[in-house]
């Protein structure tokens, strides 16, 4: 059995150079987007090293949603504040930007190059087709705990939700308030006293 990190007030705060080296590697190595690379991160914050509690993934992750812009940036500084304050923030700011930005830069120039080349053409195809396999395992990450929670709820909520998608064409943002409409309406049931 894996033991519970230690509450927030027992726990060695990090160095910043781990901060740098955690959010340098994983939030610029990880593909499929902010949602696996925060899926990933969680696992390495929370899980493995006990950085940050459950509590505080789950509200620098609720927030960051909130922000306009990008997301992951804004769950890392969340993340980086929690562990470390103003530095940590800082740090994993830009261990988690710099790197990629120069990646990005550095992929713009090279496709310039080779957009035209077939065998590049396929590359990128097969690359897009993982990326939407990655996001997939994300989505089920997030969602597990929940459909496990209230199967029935799932059966019902995620074809629907699919098709005022695919087939209404409604807004993601009009879904989620749909949700959030349906979720108020549907009572939640009682546990069984014994």
């Amino acid at each position: 059995m894996a033991e519970l990190p230690e509450p927030a007030a027992a726990r060695p705060a990090p160095t910043l150079a781990a901060i740098a080296r955690v959010f340098a590697r994983h939030a610029n190595t990880t593909f499929g987007g902010g949602s696996a690379t925060i899926a990933v991160l969680r696992q390495q914050l929370v899980a493995r090293r006990g950085w940050i509690g459950e509590a505080d993934f789950e509200l620098s992750y609720a927030l960051s949603r909130l922000t306009p812009g990008t997301n992951l940036l804004a769950f890392c500084t969340a993340a980086g504040w929690t562990a470390r304050r103003w530095r940590g923030a800082l740090v994993a700011l830009v261990a988690s930007s710099l790197p990629c930005s120069m990646l990005a830069v550095a992929m713009t120039v090279f496709y310039e190059q080779l957009h035209g080349n077939a065998l590049f053409q396929a590359a990128l195809r097969g690359a897009m087709a993982s990326a939407v396999a990655v996001m997939l395992a994300t989505a089920w990450v997030f969602a597990e705990p929940h459909v496990k929670a209230a199967p029935r709820k799932a059966m019902i909520v995620v074809p629907c939700a699919l098709v005022l998608s695919l087939v209404v064409h409604l807004s993601p943002i009009r879904i989620l308030l749909l949700a959030a409409v349906a979720g108020l309406a549907w009572p939640e049931p009682r546990p069984e006293s014994r």
